[in-house]
């Protein structure tokens, strides 16, 4: 009788242990995968009720009494995670103490205006905060990750980093007697380099035209100068009038010798290398060769040749 009972006793034990593992390590309610978002400062009672709310487990409660017992010590973590369908509840604490956050991206291209940089960042439903416009030529055009919820704050920071750290790097590879004396000229020149030309393999004979034109004292006489004031970087989306090449500011480079008072836009990195290592070269004049790229002169003879031959071409394609 003693041994009967004890093996029903055992039997009990063993249905109950298995029950009670099975209610951890069996599939979870959720059949199909599921962004799950833990707030920073979130307790796992907090979370567990979380979980019961939006499905994906059971009871809160049997969460937690299992977790206690059967569960990791490690902390949760703060982020968005994707658990899988059916997710026990086993895999979905290890998911919150062990995986991995979810990125998201936001690419600021080469040469966007901080206005634009602006706009993108507030247009991006998934960061959180205000911001200001940032100071133009302080953001590092790239790609960038951030998590669902972070404050815009905190990803702006992190992209005027990456330019502080990007200079900081560059400035002392700087080639010899260049143009510039400071970083922050630097930038500045290697803004109306990045407008000049969307041709990579130009970068460094128009950083070198340019470079020339400021030792020379000439004026620059970049287009984008004169945008800029007007536009704070975005496209004039018209012709420029013969009053804004005149209009006399710190940055229109047709009435002003040297540099504009600063950037016209956020130049990259191959930009600013550009400046930083110019092309040798006695070019002072350039102009469109109707190719996207330049053809580039020494001479206000040679230039004014090349600048016949392009509103030749305009004419004929029927630009004029």
């Amino acid at each position: 009788m003693f041994r009967a009972l004890a093996a029903l006793v055992l039997i009990a034990l063993a249905l109950g242990a298995g029950w009670f593992a099975w209610g951890w390590y069996g599939a979870g309610p959720t059949q199909q995968d599921t962004s799950f978002i833990v707030r920073s400062g979130s307790t796992l009672t907090g979370v567990a009720q979380q979980l019961e709310d939006e499905g994906l487990i059971r009871s809160h409660e049997a969460f937690l009494l299992r977790a206690k017992i059967m569960g990791g010590d490690d902390p949760i973590k703060a982020g968005e995670f994707l658990m899988p369908g059916a997710a026990s509840p086993a895999t979905i604490l290890d998911t919150l103490q062990h995986g991995e956050v979810i990125r998201r991206f936001v690419t600021i291209p080469e040469g966007t205006p901080s206005i634009l940089v602006y706009e993108t960042l507030m247009a991006e439903d998934l960061l959180t905060g205000e911001i200001p416009v940032p100071k133009e030529g302080s953001v590092l055009p790239d790609t960038y990750d951030f998590e669902r919820g972070e404050d815009r704050a905190a990803v702006l920071a992190r992209m005027q980093a990456a330019m502080r750290n990007y200079l900081a790097e560059a400035w002392p590879r700087r080639a010899k007697d260049i143009a510039v004396d400071n970083i922050e000229d630097a930038v500045t020149l290697a803004s109306i380099v990045e407008k000049e030309t969307g041709v990579p393999e130009e970068r460094r004979m128009v950083a070198g035209l340019y470079s020339n034109r400021v030792k020379d004292g000439m004026l620059l006489q970049a287009d984008p100068t004169i945008i800029y004031p007007i536009t704070k970087g975005k496209p004039l989306g018209r012709r420029i009038r013969q009053s804004e090449i005149a209009a006399v500011n710190g940055y229109n480079t047709y009435t002003r010798v040297g540099l504009p008072t600063g950037p016209i836009t956020n130049p990259g990195r191959e930009a600013i290398a550009a400046v930083l290592n110019p092309a040798e070269t006695d070019a002072l004049f350039m102009v469109a060769d109707g190719t996207g790229g330049h053809v580039f002169s020494s001479t206000l003879e040679e230039h004014n040749a090349n600048v016949a031959k392009w509103y030749r071409l305009r004419r004929e394609r029927g630009e004029m």
